[in-house]
């Protein structure tokens, strides 16, 4: 995977100068854009990285592009930039996923904080993303009846219990437990758990209850 990048999007021309030379004197790859729609254009927010964003700017505002930006499968973290004390603004940007709103003129160091911070939360995001992906291929070479019996086994039920849900007998719902647990490349129900939680796989309501 490519280095990180720190994506600086703001209108101000001085502004960007400035903090694409703060990144880099910082021994971090920085990329400036003078507008949103120009950033969305680059189609550059699919890499590994960061964007500091000017929350206002001319054709899209940078809430707009946070906005566009979480309907895609993958959002970098983002960290505001605003030259004014806007409250309400903020808390909808941390409430959306910002990392961080910093007032300009912004200090150094509390920019290259967010900036690393944003960059570990990144690389754990992708990592996360990268696993899920994994499992998912995982349970796609799940036969139907054996994601069936899996979504038993996660529930708690015993093989005579699911034999008795799914009619057949306990012998064949072995066979199946067996192969979900090869696929799935895990050794315990504890595990097949853990790794179906991880992707949303939800466990039937087990009888009795």
């Amino acid at each position: 995977m490519s280095d990180p990048t720190v994506f600086i999007v703001d209108d101000d021309p001085s502004a960007r100068r400035g903090l694409t030379r703060l990144v880099r004197a910082a021994g971090m790859n920085a990329e400036s854009f003078a507008s949103a729609t120009k950033f969305v254009a680059s189609q550059r927010g699919a890499g590994p990285g960061c964007i500091v964003l000017d929350v206002r700017m001319p054709e899209m505002t940078g809430p707009e592009l946070q906005e566009r930006l979480r309907q895609t499968d993958y959002s970098m973290p983002i960290i505001f930039l605003s030259a004014h004390g806007d409250v309400p603004t903020a808390a909808r940007a941390m409430k959306n996923g910002a990392v961080d709103f910093l007032t300009k003129p912004v200090d150094r160091e509390d920019l290259l904080k967010a900036v690393r911070l944003s960059l570990v939360r990144d690389a754990e995001n992708r990592a996360r993303q990268a696993e899920r992906g994994s499992i998912q291929e995982r349970i796609k070479t799940l036969t139907p009846r054996e994601h069936e019996v899996m979504t038993y086994v996660i529930s708690g039920m015993l093989n005579k219990q699911i034999a008795g849900r799914l009619g057949i007998s306990v012998q064949t719902v072995k066979v199946h437990r067996g192969r979900v647990m090869q696929k799935t490349g895990v050794e315990s129900v504890a595990a097949l758990v853990r790794l179906c939680g991880k992707v949303g796989i939800a466990p039937v309501e087990p009888p009795g209850r």
